[in-house]
């Protein structure tokens, strides 16, 4: 399963909205929980998808 840019960052901002107060700035604890709340098989897709979290999740802590 490939997804480009736009999937990923379409499905990480849906899981931030959806469920805030789970994800952190650890890119290994947003792996796991991305794996237990989507049914993303590819490794390398749900990676994609927890390290663009991780990223939004450290902006979010690191702005004013």
């Amino acid at each position: 399963m490939t997804l480009d840019s736009e999937e990923i960052i379409s499905i990480g901002d849906t899981l931030v909205q959806r469920h805030p107060d789970r994800f952190t700035d650890d890119f290994e604890e947003n792996r796991h929980r991305v794996a237990n709340l989507t049914d993303v098989e590819s490794r390398r897709v749900r990676n994609r998808i927890a390290g663009y979290v991780t990223r939004q999740m450290r902006e979010e802590s690191t702005a004013p």
